[in-house]
């Protein structure tokens, strides 16, 4: 449903404002070079480069613990939101990799502010996975980088489980690749608004068979990317007003706790709750 106030602005902010009725979020401030981001001791930041199929350049952040749980061959792979970039979650990629994981971060290369492009970033998120060596892989992403996680997570045969974080669909792909995933899907969702698609995530989880959604109640779209900026904060609607740096804290420690219960306790929900404690509800 379109926003009214389109009609009142000048065609270039058009792009901005149907960025916050369609779930879509323009690029943040921060550089993919930034290295601004707070490690734990005895994790390592590297950055590289691969080509995508299409031929343009895909960066990448790796966020690898000296220490790490479980094999060398085993990565969380965490994808940004739409038009958005790998910096606006460095934040949630620090905090695994402090807790044992390796983390590789992206930045999609084929999006424009007219297409997604959902099924080419899932094919980046592939290639770089066959690029790092992963062999069990958890695929997860914020947004339209949730899509293409999930996507990704349904081409890949070693794949152990997805992680959404306010999943936003596009066109039912998400919906039909739910409906064939044969993998554990683990989803943390914010109130239904406007850069969320009114929540249509919803949908998705529920075509997945035994998905475990947490739902963190008066999280805005942005709650979801750590850092934010103030972009995301003028455009996104903020279901109860109030900005949550300590909501946001609490999401990055549930996705952290999920993507370990994904890698090392086989997809068992039981070691990851539906809902957290006085943050979420069903």
């Amino acid at each position: 449903m379109p926003c009214p106030l389109q009609r009142l602005v000048p065609a270039v902010l058009t792009i901005l404002l149907l960025a916050g009725c369609g779930g879509l979020l323009l690029r943040g401030d921060a550089s993919p070079g930034d290295d601004t981001v707070m490690l734990s001791d005895g994790v390592e930041l590297t950055r590289g480069r691969i080509a995508s199929s299409t031929g343009c350049v895909l960066d990448y952040s790796t966020f690898v613990p000296t220490e790490p749980l479980g094999a060398t061959t085993d990565w969380v792979l965490l994808a940004h939101g739409f038009l958005r970039g790998q910096a606006r979650m460095q934040d949630l990629a620090a905090r695994m990799a402090g807790e044992g994981l390796r983390v590789a971060t992206l930045d999609f290369c084929n999006q424009k502010p007219w297409a997604g492009r959902h099924v080419q970033n899932s094919r980046d998120m592939l290639a770089l996975a066959r690029h790092l060596g992963a062999e069990r892989v958890v695929y997860a992403g914020f947004s339209a980088g949730g899509l293409a996680a999930l996507l990704a997570a349904r081409e890949d045969r070693d794949t152990v489980g997805v992680l959404t974080l306010d999943l936003v669909d596009a066109g039912d792909l998400g919906l039909g690749a739910a409906r064939a995933l044969d993998k554990p899907l683990f989803a943390i969702a914010g109130e239904p608004a406007n850069c969320n698609a009114d929540g249509n995530g919803a949908a998705v989880y529920v075509a997945a068979a035994g998905a475990r959604v947490q739902r963190v109640r008066g999280a805005s779209h942005c709650d979801f990317e750590s850092p934010t900026d103030r972009l995301c904060e003028l455009v996104c609607t903020d279901p109860d007003g109030e900005r949550g740096g300590a909501r946001r804290l609490r999401i990055i420690d549930s996705a952290s706790r999920a993507a370990q219960a994904l890698l090392f306790d086989g997809g068992n929900r039981a070691a990851w709750p539906r809902d957290e404690p006085q943050t979420a509800r069903r």
